[in-house]
C-alpha cells in the first residue's frame, strides 16, 4: 500500500513507499547482524527495532484499525526479503504475522479489535504457544483450560516451544474453552506482557534458525474475557493460521534459496572470468538449480494469490468458500512439505556448484548457515506429521486440489 502525501503548496509528493519497499532497509540490518544472531543463538533484536522504525509489525492490520492492509503476497515478499539475509529475522517476522492475521480475520468483539489498535500503535510483537507437553506435537488438541472466576481468565500452560516468547510484547495461547470441554474444544487467549510469567524449561541450541530463540516455558497469565477469542480455534487454524503459516514460511525458506543461488551464480562468474570460453560444470548445475528456483517462487506465490483471492471473495461465493475445504487444506500442507524440501535442495546444489568454498565457513561463497536453517524447515511442524494428516484427508476427498 503506498499513500500519496501533499506539501504545503497543495502539490502532490510522490506515494510513500509500500511495505515491500520498505522491508530492504531491515534486511540491510538483518545482513549485517545476521552471523552474529547465528553464533550467539540470539534474538535479531537490531532487525526487530528496524522493523518496528519501518512499521512493519502492523502492515497487515486493516487501515481502519491502524495498519496498512498488507496482502499475503505483500508478506510473502516481505518474508523473502529478509530470508535472503537472515533466516532467524525472516521467521520471526512470519510467525509475528500469522498471529496478526489470525486476530484480523476472527476479532470475535469489541476487546480483540481494540488489542489490534493498540498493538499498530505500540508495534507490539505478537508470538504464539499452541504447542504443549503431553499432546505429541498436535496443536488442534490441549490438556490446558481457561479457568474464568469473577469475570477473570487465568491459564497455565506448558509450552515445550515458544518462539522468541521472552521478546514479544503478547503471547496468543490455545487452551479448551472449560476445564469440562474435550481436547480439541479449544480458544485463543490473547496474552500480554504485563499480564503473564514465563518459567523457562529448557535451552535454545539448535543446529539452525538459531535466532528465533524458542525454548520451552510455563506461561501463566491473567486477563479478561474481551482477550478470548470468540471463534474456535479450529475455525482459526483451519482458516488463516495454516494457509498462512505454510505461506508466510514458504517464503522464508524461499529467501534461503535465493542467498544460495545466488551465491552459486557468482561462483560460476567468477570462474568464467578465470577462464573465458571454458564451459564450467557448475553452468550446467546453476542452469537446472534456476529452473527448480522458478517453480519454487512460483508455488510460493500462486498460494499466497489463492489466499487473497478467497479472503476478498464475497461470502459465500466458491472462491470464499475455497479456503474452508479439505482441498485448500492439502494443498496448503503440500505447499509446506514440498516448500521445506526444495529449500534444503536448492542449498544443496549451490554447495555442489560452490564446492569447498561454499563448504568452508569463511569464504564469500560459505553456505553452512543457509544449509543449517534450511534444514529447519521440515521440523517446524514435522512433515512426517503433516503427510499423515494429508494421507487421512486424501483417502476421504474426492475433489481436485
Amino acid at each position: 500500500m503506498s499513500i500519496a502525501l501533499a506539501d504545503d503548496a497543495g502539490i502532490e509528493s510522490a506515494p510513500a513507499p509500500g511495505p515491500p519497499a520498505r522491508a530492504q532497509a531491515v534486511a540491510e540490518v538483518a545482513a549485517r547482524w545476521a552471523a552474529d544472531v547465528d553464533r550467539d543463538a540470539r534474538f535479531p533484536q537490531e532487525a526487530v527495532d528496524c522493523l518496528r522504525e519501518q512499521r512493519l509489525l502492523s502492515c497487515a492490520v486493516p487501515p481502519e484499525l491502524g495498519g496498512e492492509g498488507a496482502s499475503l503476497r505483500d508478506l510473502c515478499t516481505i518474508a523473502r526479503t529478509l530470508g535472503r539475509h537472515c533466516a532467524a529475522t525472516a521467521m520471526v517476522f512470519a510467525m509475528h504475522q500469522t498471529q496478526i492475521l489470525s486476530l484480523v480475520r476472527h476479532p470475535g468483539g469489541a476487546g480483540v479489535s481494540e488489542f489490534l489498535r493498540e498493538a499498530v500503535a505500540g508495534q507490539y510483537l505478537l508470538a504464539s504457544a499452541t504447542t504443549e507437553l503431553g499432546i505429541g506435537g498436535d496443536v488442534r488438541r490441549s490438556t490446558c483450560a481457561v479457568e474464568r472466576t469473577g469475570g477473570v481468565v487465568a491459564l497455565v500452560k506448558n509450552a515445550p516451544v515458544i518462539s522468541y516468547g521472552e521478546y514479544a510484547d503478547a503471547i496468543l495461547a490455545t487452551a479448551r474453552r472449560t476445564p469440562d470441554s474435550p481436547p480439541s474444544d479449544q480458544v485463543l487467549v490473547i496474552c500480554r506482557r504485563a499480564d503473564l510469567t514465563l518459567e523457562r524449561t529448557g535451552d535454545w541450541n539448535t543446529l539452525g534458525l538459531r535466532g528465533t530463540c524458542s525454548p520451552g516455558f510455563v506461561l501463566r497469565a491473567v486477563t479478561t474475557p474481551e482477550l478470548v477469542v470468540d471463534d474456535p480455534y479450529s475455525e482459526i487454524s483451519s482458516a488463516t493460521m495454516l494457509p498462512v503459516s505454510h505461506s508466510v514460511w514458504s517464503a522464508v525458506w524461499l529467501g534461503i534459496a535465493d542467498a544460495a543461488v545466488e551465491k552459486a551464480r557468482r561462483y560460476v562468474r567468477a570462474a568464467a572470468r578465470k577462464q573465458p570460453g571454458v564451459a564450467s560444470p557448475g553452468a550446467l548445475r546453476l542452469a537446472e538449480a534456476a529452473a527448480v528456483h522458478q517453480q519454487f517462487s512460483d508455488l510460493v506465490f500462486s498460494a499466497a494469490r489463492r489466499f487473497d483471492e478467497s479472503a476478498s471473495a464475497p461470502d459465500g461465493s466458491p472462491d470464499a468458500e475455497v479456503a474452508g475445504g479439505v482441498g485448500y487444506s492439502l494443498a496448503m500442507n503440500n505447499l509446506k512439505v514440498t516448500a521445506s524440501t526444495l529449500a534444503v535442495d536448492l542449498v544443496g546444489r549451490a554447495l555442489l556448484i560452490c564446492g569447498i568454498s561454499g563448504y568452508r565457513e569463511d569464504t564469500e561463497y560459505s553456505l553452512g548457515r543457509h544449509l543449517r536453517d534450511a534444514h529447519g524447515a521440515a521440523v517446524m511442524v514435522n512433515n512426517d506429521r503433516i503427510m499423515a494428516n494429508s494421507a487421512q484427508m486424501a483417502t476421504a476427498y474426492r475433489g481436485t486440489i
